[in-house]
């Protein structure tokens, strides 16, 4: 019994698919401009390195900042003009209301000539159209707020866009100079989240079976991990072989080559 179980062991091993996968970096991102600009600092000291809070990459902003300004100060007289024509509304409205009690007590009275029925009934309209017109002012007020609080974000976005920092990322290299005028689209770096590592591999279409629940080794080590996703389509390029993946710790040096081998839980105990 004894020699079956080590023969049923090795037999395991020896039919157990090797795959080798290169380790990289969790994710990597090409880091477009959002903004359009001049280039006024980059810090090639970063490259290799994790970034913090610290800008890498610095988008001239000074004329976004200098109208933002403006427009938060002409935002201010807005909002307090809009408080005051509010407040008119209010004394408008109160007076509007005296002046329809009194247009109904006296309209219907026959001491009350035509003439001065006419002139309470002007006065009424009067108050009555300026209220409307204060109101449709206070309404263009707000409008006008709107817009420029819309124009605001759209600056604090651009100002944001022109101070790149990803923090927590490493910065992997930079693709703009010093000077350089970019435009919406432009490359300017590639960076990479190096906080776990990624193997990929191309399965044969007889290991897809159970293929999440076999234990995986990794140069000839047994490890905790298990695959992560997997496709059950076939690849594009790597014609009958189906694309999986494996998240693991993240080494001390990204990019090297490992081998990697699928085998079947009970097999390999």
């Amino acid at each position: 019994m004894k020699y079956f179980i080590i023969l049923l062991f090795l037999t395991s091993f020896l039919n157990a698919k090797v795959y080798y996968s290169k380790v990289e970096p969790y994710e990597t991102r090409d880091i477009s401009s959002n903004v359009t600009g001049v280039v006024k600092f980059i810090d090639e000291d970063m490259i290799g390195k994790k970034l913090s809070n610290k800008a890498y990459i610095k988008i001239d902003a000074e004329l976004d900042k200098k109208e933002l300004k403006y427009l938060n100060l002409k935002l201010k007289e807005l909002e307090k003009t809009v408080k005051v024509n509010e407040a008119i509304l209010e004394n408008l409205k109160e007076s509007l209301q005296r002046k329809q009690i009194n247009y109904k007590q006296i309209k219907d009275l026959k001491i009350k000539s035509r003439v001065e029925k006419d002139r309470e009934f002007y006065d009424l309209v009067a108050s009555e159209n300026s209220s409307l017109a204060t109101q449709k002012e206070i309404n263009n007020l707000k409008v006008q707020i709107d817009d420029l609080k819309f124009r605001k974000a759209q600056l604090e976005r651009s100002i944001s866009d022109k101070y790149l920092s990803d923090k927590g990322f490493v910065l992997y290299s930079i693709d703009v100079k010093v000077g350089q005028v970019v435009n919406k689209a432009t490359p300017l770096a590639k960076i990479a989240d190096t906080s776990k590592a990624l193997l990929t591999l191309y399965l044969d279409g007889e290991d897809l079976k159970d293929a999440k629940k076999k234990t995986i080794y990794i140069d000839g080590v047994k490890t905790p991990y298990k695959i992560t996703r997997l496709l059950y389509i076939a690849d594009a390029q790597n014609i009958s072989k189906y694309k999986a993946q494996i998240v693991v710790k993240a080494p001390k040096t990204f990019s090297k080559l490992v081998k990697i081998e699928l085998k079947e839980v009970d097999n390999a105990k």
